[in-house]
């Protein structure tokens, strides 16, 4: 696909009821969700979203039930129509595709993966993650031996024979993401793919997921109501509230400022250590002591590490250490008393 370099949705809509066209038209910037379905019957599931995605990262959607992040990500493979708006991968515009276009693109380009596996009860684990190799057309004994390729990356080497209902939940799960992984997609979408899990099952295919990317560096949008989950799997995260985005950045970019009590109340239960990084809790000074250990032995830490992955090292000096930028200019230090704060500090 030519210019794979982003993804962008511009002016996201999505109204049901039976003239959307119109409300649309008649919209005000004043007027909520619920005035809206109050005056007219029409729900606004999806209000003016725009965001942009970068090749190779993911890209979290998350809010609570009813917020539209389902409705949305359905909007821009368009198995629902958006009611206005726009979706590009790299220069095409998915809204504006035919049926056949549309069709080209979902079996090339773009996987997804829900919550509930959709898996074929009658075809072995390897034929369920053939499945999409076959309705490309491609030879069975190519097919299959891709399969059993993704089949060892996510885990399940040795149950190629098996069926579905002699799997647990997390390996049928397993067997639904190396389906969409063995068409080599540009794109791979996650509706809430492991809410449905045990607690325990589904931190180990986050985990799964996470391990997978670094390999793959597939360009992912993943869907959640969890925030943990989200800072954990997202590069970027978007927040929505009643069918509009509320703040749009990084997982340290939200804890450490969120734009509004909505977000907040996502935060308050994060430990900052876990996001934060060296750049945001350092003291943007450099003692002597700092300075003489960066110069004698090269002691020091990145803008980019997180406080978590520091902790060892910082109660192992009984002085600061420097933090420097990624020129390798010393921009300031940490020590044990700003550690201490950033892991007890709260939102």
């Amino acid at each position: 696909m030519a210019n794979q370099d982003s993804i962008r949705c511009e002016n996201m809509w999505k109204i049901f009821g039976p003239h959307p066209q119109r409300v649309l038209a008649d919209l005000t910037p004043e007027q909520s969700r619920a005035e809206v379905q109050a005056k007219n019957g029409h729900v606004i599931a999806v209000k003016d979203v725009s965001f942009d995605i970068k090749q190779g990262e993911t890209f979290v959607v998350m809010g609570l039930s009813g917020s539209g992040k389902s409705t949305l990500v359905r909007c821009l493979c368009r198995l629902i129509e958006p009611t206005a708006g726009n979706f590009y991968v790299g220069d095409k515009n998915v809204t504006t595709m035919t049926n056949a276009e549309l069709m080209n693109l979902r079996r090339n380009n773009l996987s997804m993966v829900f919550q509930h596996f959709g898996l074929f009860p009658h075809r072995t684990v390897l034929e369920n993650i053939a499945y999409g190799l076959e309705v490309r057309g491609m030879p069975k004994h190519a097919r299959l031996t891709k399969a059993e390729e993704v089949l060892k990356m996510v885990g399940l080497d040795g149950w190629q024979n098996n069926y579905p209902r002699e799997l647990s939940g997390g390996m049928q799960q397993r067997v639904g993401l190396a389906r969409a992984l063995a068409v080599d997609p540009d794109i791979l979408i996650f509706d809430e793919p492991f809410s449905a899990l045990d607690p325990l099952i589904r931190r180990e295919m986050q985990d799964e997921l996470l391990s997978i990317q670094k390999l793959v560096k597939k360009t992912m949008i993943f869907i959640t109501h969890d925030f943990l989950e989200a800072i954990k799997m997202g590069d970027h995260i978007a927040i929505m509230k009643d069918g509009e985005v509320s703040q749009i950045g990084t997982p340290e970019e939200i804890v450490a400022n969120p734009v509004n009590d909505y977000v907040q109340e996502f935060t308050e239960d994060v430990p900052r250590y876990k996001v934060l990084s060296a750049g945001k809790v350092m003291r943007k000074e450099l003692s002597a002591e700092a300075q003489q250990a960066l110069t004698e032995s090269g002691i020091k830490f990145s803008t980019e590490d997180k406080i978590e992955d520091l902790i060892e090292q910082v109660v192992a000096q009984s002085h600061a250490i420097a933090v420097c930028d990624a020129s390798g200019q010393a921009v300031g230090e940490i020590d044990q008393a700003i550690m201490l704060q950033a892991m007890h500090a709260r939102s």
